[in-house]
């Protein structure tokens, strides 16, 4: 019999806040921007899509497509998400 496998979800296996604050905040320095919004994504299916989308008053559909790496989201899109997932960042120089 066939061993089924899940998507790896990197916050399935962080224990504390923190974890999940430093990660997101290395993900949002690599010079690529699809780290952080991958990392979203992975946060916004950890915490439910469906969830998610009544938070953010977009639909379900529209959050898949937004973390599935083939569009490049808007801001709007991505700071809404940051918010019903309360990730607040902190902008300094």
């Amino acid at each position: 019999m066939a061993e089924k496998l899940k998507p790896f979800n990197p916050f399935d296996y962080f224990e504390t806040q923190e974890e999940i604050n430093a990660y997101l905040q290395e993900c949002f320095r690599d010079e690529d921007p699809n780290v952080f919004v991958s990392a979203l994504g992975h946060l916004a299916k950890h915490h439910g899509i469906a969830e998610v989308s009544k938070a953010t008053g977009l639909n379900r559909e529209s959050l898949y497509k937004t973390f599935s790496g083939k569009v490049q989201p808007k801001w709007d899109t991505i700071a809404r998400v940051m918010r019903a997932l309360h990730v607040d960042m902190t902008v300094a120089a």
